[in-house]
């Protein structure tokens, strides 16, 4: 593999809301591993990595094979904060036998990238991270799922509040995931269901207590929570509306409520539930998730770097390692 951590790391919508908050996070995790932010105008993208440090800037044209990239220019993977409906940056990485990792792709649109995994499987790490925060979900969930001997059921729900959307991109990806989608997908006593009409609302409580209906939603997690788990039944629900925090006045922070049920290692039944909350939004919490992915791609962090595969963080990151990084990155986390 063509794989050197002393290239930088492509970050494509590198400038923008999200990108550039990942490129933070990863320079404050790794301050010597050099990035390159990449965006349709360079002036922001040159802004942005003056403010990272240890970053260049090239604009990116994803409608061009070779993503418009400077020739004999050299990464040692490739990052993707947008939707890139071409695949033309997954094709790149592939040619060039370099890590590779998406967080906006939809359950629904999850073909092209998977027949192009399998048409090179030996080509390139590709990692699909398009969960929920790209991981701060499912992976919380895994961890505390050890609490249980036969777990049973899982009910997610997240609360994005309408002030934190993110930039241009992040909101484009929102509006196409949740309306072309007609239907979400979910577990449903061992059978896997497209949802829709009255199947797909569900009446849970929030953070602060208050009754909130939540629509489903399918992101990544529970197509990963449905491979690692036993739970028969498993739903993701989506409020986006006004957080908990702004409601009570302050600003607006995300929200994130974890319940699993099932049987406990004495044998009694048990439900469990925990509340995520992260004062600064959505986008620090997908940044954080992103720096870690590149991290564990690249063998940054100890383990040797991962191999030509098809991969979801989850089977690349230690759930109890991922949770002590979200602490430490800000969520408060509380056993309701």
């Amino acid at each position: 593999m063509s794989m050197n951590p002393q290239r930088p790391v492509l970050i494509v919508g590198g400038s923008g809301f999200v990108g550039s908050q990942a490129a933070k996070v990863l320079r404050r995790l790794h301050p010597t591993l050099p990035l390159t932010l990449g965006g349709r105008d360079l002036a922001r993208a040159e802004a942005v990595a003056k403010e990272v440090g240890g970053a260049d800037a090239v604009r990116v044209d994803l409608g061009r094979p070779d993503l418009g990239l400077p020739d004999g220019k050299a990464y040692s993977a490739v990052v993707v904060f947008v939707q890139d409906d071409t695949l033309h940056s997954m094709k790149y990485a592939q040619a060039k036998g370099l890590p590779y990792l998406s967080i906006s792709t939809g359950v629904f649109e999850v073909g092209p990238e998977v027949a192009h995994f399998i048409h090179q499987p030996a080509s390139a790490p590709i990692l699909m991270a398009s969960h929920w925060l790209v991981g701060a979900v499912t992976l919380p969930a895994l961890h505390f799922a050890r609490e249980f001997k036969t777990l049973e059921a899982i009910e997610l729900a997240a609360v994005l509040d309408t002030q934190d959307m993110g930039g241009p991109a992040a909101h484009a990806d929102l509006e196409r995931l949740t309306e072309l989608a007609p239907r979400a997908l979910l577990l449903q006593d061992g059978r896997w269901r497209w949802v829709h009409g009255a199947d797909a609302t569900r009446t849970f409580t929030g953070v602060d207590g208050i009754r909130r209906e939540g629509q489903a939603y399918s992101p990544f997690d529970v197509l990963s929570l449905g491979a690692a788990t036993e739970a028969r039944s498993i739903r993701f629900d989506l409020v986006v509306g006004e957080s908990a925090t702004r409601r009570r006045g302050e600003p607006y922070s995300t929200e994130i409520i974890i319940e699993l049920s099932g049987v406990k290692p004495d044998g009694t039944r048990g439900r469990s539930r925990y509340e995520l909350v992260h004062p600064g939004g959505q986008a620090p919490v997908t940044a954080l998730g992103v720096a870690v992915a590149v991290e564990r791609l690249l063998g940054l962090a100890g383990a040797p770097p991962v191999p030509p595969g098809l991969y979801m963080p989850h089977v690349l990151l230690d759930p109890a390692d991922f949770v002590q990084r979200l602490e430490t990155f800000g969520m408060r986390i509380r056993r309701a």
